[in-house]
């Protein structure tokens, strides 16, 4: 009570002033009236289940709890809700045809959390990771709206700082319904700075819950002693890297599917590879590894599947400032895989594959040369890989369904 007139008595001072930097300085002002409550259209009639993901990360982890929601809960809106135009953008993206709305979430002022629920009406609101607003706590509270954590995480780094700061957190954190963690680990460190112990508990990481499926796929034809690497999502730099250490590795029973990040830049692989004397095909043209040692995936779509048919793969984006791609759409087939030092979009799943032979992160370019001969000339270590990759799915799936079965005990509470 005493943080929210300390914070509200600041916002209405601050309030002019970062109007007037934002001018100078637009990201500052990026959906300003928004995040104030305002510009936010007429009110929702129906009570909405409310999700906030911060930014990418965050909205891809909660994409398919959304589409599950959305079919669990018909009788109510789906709002979804980023801090981030980055967040918003992929929102729209991915979630444009599932949500019934899609805006930012309000500063935490009580003027603007009071402003933002007189427009959408919230039943539930479900945060993900661990976004932790004192505000936001005690408007839910006061107005009796459920408030949960989903894919709750903190860092060891985090936890230090949260720690010695236990005494302002405790409080804020008491104020959630439900925390709903990654880990036991996740769980003991929540506790241990305040969190109520009856209702934090272990509900697993949601980016393990994604679906094979490989319906109306067809997939390149091989020779049944070929091994297949696949760079998938590369971005520039990193085709150059793939380039030189396939010519260090290959043989004739070693084969190379790259798969550009971006289409535009399709054609530009195409021809990086072709000046080299290999043969380069295209998935376009129907092209296959029996006539050729790498093949450009130039179709939309595919990579997904294609991982289904690799021995295992590198993961783009990771050698630039990029952060990395989903290593789950390949280890999903039970196909390890490598990736460079920056992996900062899904770490908190790196930090659980790494720990196994199911995925690697290496240095440079020398590193990925000798994970990649690791994996062709050893076959204990390969075939452990690969099992890794099982085991990974096993002990961390089910998140979503949990997370179902507590808001159905919440809505119908």
């Amino acid at each position: 009570m005493i943080y929210s007139i300390i914070s509200t008595i600041l916002f209405i001072i601050i309030l002019p002033f970062w109007y007037l930097i934002s001018i100078f300085n637009p990201k500052l002002g990026y959906a300003f009236k928004e995040k104030l409550g305002f510009g936010l259209g007429k009110p929702l009639s129906k009570k909405s289940i409310v999700f906030y993901g911060v930014s990418v990360g965050e909205v891809l982890a909660l994409q398919n709890l959304i589409k599950e929601t959305k079919r669990q809960f018909p009788d109510f809106n789906i709002v979804v809700t980023t801090g981030t135009k980055t967040g918003q953008n992929t929102a729209k993206q991915k979630l444009g045809d599932i949500a019934d709305y899609i805006t930012y979430f309000p500063f935490d002022f009580p003027f603007c959390i009071n402003n933002f629920f007189k427009k959408v009406n919230p039943a539930v609101i479900i945060v993900a990771e661990t976004e932790l607003w004192p505000n936001i706590g005690y408007c839910c509270n006061k107005n009796k709206i459920p408030l949960i954590i989903v894919n709750g995480r903190m860092s060891d780094r985090t936890y230090g700082s949260y720690k010695k700061l236990s005494f302002f957190f405790a409080p804020v954190l008491k104020k959630y319904t439900e925390i709903l963690t990654q880990s036991e680990s996740d769980n003991n460190k929540l506790i241990s700075i305040g969190a109520n112990p009856d209702t934090t508990k272990v509900m697993g990481n949601l980016k393990f819950d994604i679906e094979v499926n490989l319906d109306k796929f067809s997939p390149i034809e091989k020779n049944p002693e070929d091994r297949i690497i696949i760079a998938g999502s590369t971005h520039t730099g990193e085709d150059e890297i793939i380039l030189t250490v396939f010519n260090k590795i290959r043989n004739d029973n070693i084969k190379l599917l790259v798969a550009p990040r971006h289409p535009e830049r399709n054609d530009s692989v195409y021809d990086l590879f072709r000046q080299t004397g290999l043969r380069v095909g295209r998935r376009s043209n129907k092209d296959d590894f029996t006539n050729h040692d790498i093949i450009i995936l130039d179709t939309l779509g595919e990579l997904g599947k294609m991982y289904s048919m690799c021995d295992f793969a590198f993961i783009g984006g990771s050698f630039n400032k990029t952060g990395g791609h989903n290593p789950l759409e390949a280890i999903i087939f039970n196909k390890p895989v490598v990736s460079g030092p920056n992996v900062s979009n899904f770490k908190d799943i790196y930090a659980i594959i790494t720990h196994t032979a199911a995925g690697t992160i290496v240095k440079n370019e020398n590193d990925l040369t000798m994970q990649i001969r690791k994996l062709l000339e050893n076959p204990d270590y390969y075939k452990k890989a690969c099992e890794d990759c099982k085991s990974v799915f096993e002990q961390n799936r089910g998140a979503m369904e949990y997370v179902i079965n507590e808001l159905k005990k919440l809505i119908n509470m």
